[in-house]
């Protein structure tokens, strides 16, 4: 059974090779990372770690019994307001069977309880229909237009929960 970690050093090897794996993949509903992003991993996994440390950032990887990511799925920009923005991915291997909502159904209750946030966003392009799907599914209602600039320069909407 996958399990919700948070993110720490050990899991670089193992991020990098979801994040390899999955690049067309992620590429055809989001931004590409682009090359640079491979070529200077290690230390941008050692930034977000740093990041994380701040308490601003929570990032959280889903592992496989045999180590390998299924997903990662992030808390942006937490406040003293008590708001944070969800941002998530999952590989292509478990999408549509449930993983995604499950695990951002996850996220919300250790938002609230671990981090303190009462309400989430979340940005979506129109083109993904699965994640509206999913936002949908874990309880996130729209709530307006997303800039571009948020979604890698795609038009979308911000969904919004309110956490207990």
């Amino acid at each position: 059974m996958p399990e919700l970690q948070p993110l720490h050093a050990d899991h670089a090897p193992a991020v990098l090779a979801f994040e390899l794996a999955n690049r067309a993949y992620f590429a055809a509903w989001i931004s590409d990372r682009g090359d640079d992003y491979f070529a200077e991993f290690a230390a941008r996994h050692e930034d977000l770690l740093a990041e994380q440390e701040t308490g601003e950032c929570a990032f959280y990887v889903l592992v496989a019994e045999d180590g390998a990511v299924l997903g990662r799925f992030n808390l942006f920009d937490i406040t003293e307001e008590h708001t944070a923005v969800l941002g998530y991915r999952v590989a292509q291997r478990v999408s549509g069977q449930g993983v995604a909502t499950a695990t951002v159904e996850e996220l919300c209750r250790l938002a609230a309880s671990r981090h303190g946030v009462r309400t989430l966003r979340a940005a979506t392009s129109h083109e993904n229909i699965a994640s509206q799907k999913v936002l949908a599914k874990a309880g996130f209602t729209p709530v307006g237009p997303a800039d571009p600039s948020a979604l890698g320069g795609k038009q979308g909407t911000w969904y919004q929960r309110d956490l207990p």
